[in-house]
């Protein structure tokens, strides 16, 4: 195993993620004093100035036509996305907005149209039968499946308490009775499978139980809600905060499921906050709860979440769970940091903390959120493997790199340890296809996962990740991923030089892959490039597959495609190689690949080092999808067999500017010349030589201590360095440093 020394000490998570944000750096805010005017500032605070205000308003207007109608509340049938899902869904969201408009105004004919909205609800669930879709895992009565209930219940619950002193005391009989306890004991000594599971499910049951339980005065359903059913404490909401996150705030099952956890986390943990404030909540496990909605932040790039796992990429952080954590977040913690995030999101939820920050917003307070280089470690110890980000600066929409060196990530995972993932000038570069399905869409597979979910985004091959045998990690067994992940070494986050390496020997029986991963800045380049070091240690003869998947428009390569446009096979027959087209092969010019794609107005070219006898396929996925499920992509893989391992040694580079408007291209090829790997025992060297003739170097130790001497010959060169790497910088870089 490499060993990295981590260079930056000072970025210790807890720190990170909770107060680097703080403050913006004195160049930051010299800048703007420069260069805003006051007219200017106030032109911006004046749009800001009624932002909460806007959206109090446009729900009084939307909301206003409702009141004078009563609710459909058709009999349940269909499952996601159908009617009656959709309708019930509809009247839950309703019943939370009218409630917060009287919360927030003192209007009583919102109270009298919630409590009507209840009523009628009361009149009918008890009735409800088992839902005639139901999922098999988790039915519900309502919807299809009883996540759908609790999300509808944790809703319901805050209206209740919002209005509860309105009522009658007939009113309040009939509503706790008929509906909400009706609810709360279907969730909770109803399903016990679920409300005692650690899991998303699990902590939406507890959270909408526990709301339920504070809004009636029961304090039965909040102990169970807070320790499970048999109030030990082995299950239940606070043994969810011990095991979901890890202590960096990174959840078990990606940014995805994350973001649709973080809200009954932070909604409860409110609730408790309020009434039981003995328990401090907020200062469980170092502030977890805060923790992870700063990590969730840091888990996106232009506004998106990393689809990391199971994910819908359109999902980011302006979805109603992380307006709702941001907002309870910034009146805990007074972070102005958060009022930037405030600003991207654009929007603001009905609640009096919402409100808050929109004022706060609206009177300058922003600063800008310190978005970092950072390792998030995984498992409730932090020692289940990481997710690795790098970033060329604090710009959002900068240069930046993600390395999955994470746990499996339980049923939602997808086999693909040490992935990665490359984001540039506001785009994906290099992608994951995330989740096969179409979220709600009851046409396609009546929103469920599409079966594609399993057979290909889950596989290895769907990802930038090693496949060995074209057979994905862990034989594609989720207990097996389960129970394994890579061993990280240390992470460097130093000028010039970010650097993460992972390695794992249990994706495959006989096999140890590892990767290194390293973005440098260097003046022999007009852009940070990453060089990524991915390698498979074996004996006996393996076939070995890269694939890197992009967007964007195929310009050059280093070699002669060779292409049959009138015939198209798919690559493969199973593990997610039956729904990839080969639609192009290749063998790389002495030992070199070389692609060039085109981006938006940018280039960007991968250049590799490769072993003999390689060969380049190019892909595009929708084999072998006579339905038409899966979205297209276009790649190209790296392919080698050897029987000793294997080494494939690229260089990720941004490049250039394509500018059609006024008709000028610059910079449309690639810099890098060669790329040579050398090794001496566990130590390796990569030198690459640009075609202006500057050389830049990054030497890797196998082993070995900060005071351990390291040494390669490279071609009669001697390249000696102390410590576990070192970058060698380019004539170019040293002489522009002086």
């Amino acid at each position: 195993m490499r060993s990295i020394k981590n260079i930056t000490a000072g970025l210790l998570l807890g720190a990170a993620l909770m107060a680097c944000q703080n403050t913006a750096s004195d160049a930051t805010k010299d800048a703007a004093s420069e260069t805003t005017t006051s007219e200017t500032k106030q032109a911006k605070a004046d749009s800001k100035a009624s932002g909460f205000d806007k959206t109090l308003a446009s729900a009084k207007a939307r909301i206003a036509a409702r009141l004078d109608s009563s609710l459909d509340i058709p009999v349940p049938l269909n499952p996601g996305g159908g009617y009656t899902h959709e309708k019930h869904k509809a009247n839950g969201f309703l019943i939370y907005d009218v409630g917060q408009l009287y919360k927030l105004t003192g209007d009583k004919k919102y109270a009298e149209f919630a409590a009507q909205a209840m009523m009628d609800y009361a009149d009918v669930y008890p009735s409800w039968d088992l839902h005639p879709a139901k999922k098999e895992q988790s039915p519900g009565r309502m919807f299809w499946q009883n996540l759908n209930e609790s999300m509808w219940l944790l809703n319901v619950a805050q209206c209740y308490d919002a209005i509860k002193d309105t009522l009658t005391d007939e009113q309040r009989e009939k509503i706790e009775t008929d509906l909400l306890r009706n609810m709360a004991d279907f969730l909770s000594v109803g399903a016990p499978e679920t409300f005692n599971k650690v899991h998303n499910h699990g902590t939406w049951a507890t959270a909408a139980v526990g709301l339920t339980g504070y809004a009636i005065g029961d304090d039965e359903y909040v102990e169970q809600a807070l320790l499970g059913l048999d109030k030990s404490g082995e299950a239940g909401f606070l043994k969810q905060m011990d095991v979901l996150f890890s202590p960096d705030g990174y959840y078990n099952e990606g940014p995805y499921y994350h973001r649709f956890a973080l809200k009954p986390f932070v909604i409860f943990g409110q609730a408790v906050q309020k009434n039981n404030p003995e328990r401090k909540i907020w200062e469980k496990r170092d502030g977890i709860l805060k923790k992870a909605t700063y990590s969730l932040v840091h888990q996106a790039y232009g506004g998106l979440f990393f689809p990391i796992n199971d994910a819908i990429k359109e999902k980011g952080i302006r979805t109603d769970e992380l307006l709702n954590a941001v907002a309870i977040v910034y009146d805990l913690t007074g972070d102005t940091g958060l009022l930037s995030i405030a600003e991207e999101q654009d929007t603001f939820v009905l609640t009096p903390e919402s409100r808050k920050l929109a004022a706060d917003l609206a009177a300058g307070k922003a600063t800008p959120f310190e978005y970092a280089s950072m390792r998030l470690g995984d498992g409730q110890n932090g020692d289940q493997g990481a997710l690795d980000i790098l970033r060329a600066s604090n710009d959002p929409n900068g240069l930046a790199v993600i390395v999955k060196n994470t746990s499996q990530g339980l049923g939602h995972g997808h086999f693909d340890k040490m992935g990665l993932l490359v984001y540039d000038a506001g785009h994906e570069i290099l992608l994951d296809y995330g989740a096969a399905r179409f979220l709600n869409i009851e046409a396609k597979y009546g929103g469920h996962y599409l079966p594609e979910n399993n057979t290909y985004a889950k596989q290895t091959v769907a990802h930038n990740a090693l496949v060995v045998d074209e057979t994905s990690h862990f034989n594609g067994d989720v207990d097996v991923g389960n129970a394994n992940w890579p061993t990280v070494g240390e992470f460097v986050n130093e000028d010039g030089l970010k650097m993460t390496s992972a390695e794992i020997d249990t994706a495959y029986d006989d096999v140890r892959l590892g990767r290194t991963v390293a973005m440098i800045e260097d003046a022999a380049f007009d852009s940070p490039i990453i060089i990524d070091v991915m390698e498979a240690h074996a004996e006996g003869t393996h076939s070995y597959d890269l694939p890197f998947f992009y967007k964007g428009h195929l310009i050059e390569t280093n070699f002669e495609l060779q292409a049959n446009p009138r015939v198209r096979r798919p690559l493969g027959r199973t593990n997610g190689y039956q729904y990839l087209w080969k639609t192009a092969e290749a063998e790389p010019i002495d030992g070199m690949s070389q692609i060039t794609w085109l981006l938006d107005k940018k280039f960007y070219s991968v250049t590799s080092a490769v072993p003999p006898d390689t060969q380049v396929v190019f892909t595009e996925v929708g084999a072998t999808d006579p339905n038409f499920n899966l979205l297209p992509e276009t790649g190209f893989m790296l392919r080698a067999q050897t029987d000793d391992g294997v080494s494939f040694i690229s260089v990720i580079e941004p490049h250039g500017d394509y500018n059609p408007t006024l008709e000028y291209t610059i910079g449309s090829h690639s810099a890098v010349k060669s790329i040579r790997h050398f090794e001496n025992g566990g130590d390796e060297y990569i030198h690459i030589e640009t075609k202006a003739g500057d050389r830049v170097g990054l030497g890797l130790a196998g082993d070995g201590d900060a005071d351990t001497v390291h040494t390669i010959d490279a071609d009669g060169t001697e390249v000696t360095w102390t410590g576990p790497y070192k970058l060698f910088h380019s004539e170019k870089h040293k002489a522009a440093e002086k």
